[in-house]
């Protein structure tokens, strides 16, 4: 590579790092800022953030690199092989102070084989808050009176699709067992969704191109490693939420979301609404497989009866907040219900 296409790559990087850093500052992670900060100095500096990252750096949006990254070297600090790094973490007790960012840099740089294996895996936040901004889909469509199928697409270890399992208050008003590990105590701004009836879940499915076992040590550990470490209230939930799947199993299939949903919505169902539902994945689908996805969700609404009705329910990002919309086939009709953070709560219901 020529020294003007070395220095191109390097400030696509660099921009790349700064919209990230940004992002995770209006997320409300400023250790991830600060640590994001300490990455492009390192970048400048030749250092090894840009051994592990320049490679990488033509990557599209949806690989998630730098999240990747992060994750990687969040690892470090679970499993106790970046000890003193571990002192900035609030995931393990640390406290963020002014070595934070030369820490990460340090724990990079002894641990730089480790960090590049991981940057191999996918992102994988499984962000159980985002039911909060789902469930109101949930209960909609139960209140056709028919039991629900509920396939997810970018399960990751399948928490969500254990959504009916955790408990939801807003007010006097509540929905799912009130013992569960997992509540959700006024998610919501102003309004709630209707928290009234009940949902039968007639099956629930999901796939991932690599799928997480939550049952596992090293399939929580890759969870929460996912979980930014100055965020306690979202570690809360998806420990909780793992405490929930021990007594829920879900299957979460080995599939790519096209081929996995061509198969399952060959023929409508009767008897059952199916539910295709997913939350923050668009990001990670090629543009000629969301052409695809959308293609077969029409083609399987064109087949759909009042008897076997279809919905979409999604999550995904819409400007600087996520929004919930619902389609339903054969209706055709599509609701916005609600817009939240990225990571869920707090959620605007706009939706009946």
């Amino acid at each position: 590579m020529t020294s003007a296409g070395a220095g191109s790559t390097v400030a696509s990087l660099l921009d790349t790092i700064d919209n990230q850093r940004l992002g995770c500052e209006l997320a409300g992670s400023d250790l991830y800022a600060e640590a994001l900060a300490a990455t492009a100095a390192d970048v400048r500096a030749g250092g090894v953030c840009a051994r592990l990252l320049t490679p990488l750096a033509s990557a599209p949006f949806g690989d998630a690199v730098l999240l990747r990254f992060l994750a990687a070297v969040h690892v470090l600090v679970l499993d106790g092989s970046a000890p003193r790094l571990a002192t900035q973490y609030p995931s393990v007790g640390g406290t963020p102070g002014p070595q934070l960012g030369r820490l990460f840099v340090e724990a990079v740089t002894e641990h730089e084989g480790a960090v590049a294996a991981r940057l191999g895996l996918g992102v994988q936040t499984n962000e159980v808050g985002r039911s909060a901004a789902l469930i109101g889909g949930y209960l909609t469509l139960a209140r056709r009176g028919l039991p629900l199928r509920v396939l997810e697409i970018g399960a990751s270890a399948g928490l969500n699709l254990c959504f009916d399992r955790f408990r939801f208050e807003a007010g006097p008003q509540g929905f799912g067992p009130v013992d569960s590990p997992l509540r959700f105590v006024d998610p919501w701004v102003a309004r709630a969704p209707d928290l009234s009836g009940v949902v039968d879940v007639a099956s629930r499915r999901g796939c991932d191109l690599d799928p997480i076992d939550p049952a596992t040590d090293e399939g929580r550990l890759r969870l929460r490693s996912y979980v930014w470490p100055d965020q306690p209230i979202r570690r809360a939930r998806l420990d909780a939420a793992i405490a929930v799947a021990r007594d829920l199993p879900v299957t979460v299939d080995r599939a790519d979301a096209v081929t996995w949903l061509r198969r399952l919505l060959a023929d409508p169902m009767p008897g059952v609404v199916t539910v295709v539902v997913h939350s923050i994945m668009f990001q990670y689908l090629s543009p000629d497989d969301r052409a695809a996805l959308f293609a077969l969700l029409d083609d399987a609404g064109s087949r759909a009866t009042g008897q076997a009705p279809l919905a979409w329910l999604r999550m995904e990002p819409g400007g600087d907040q996520a929004e919930t919309r619902l389609t339903l086939w054969p209706e055709g009709t599509t609701e916005l219900l609600c817009r939240s953070a990225f990571h869920g709560p707090p959620v605007v219901w706009s939706g009946a």
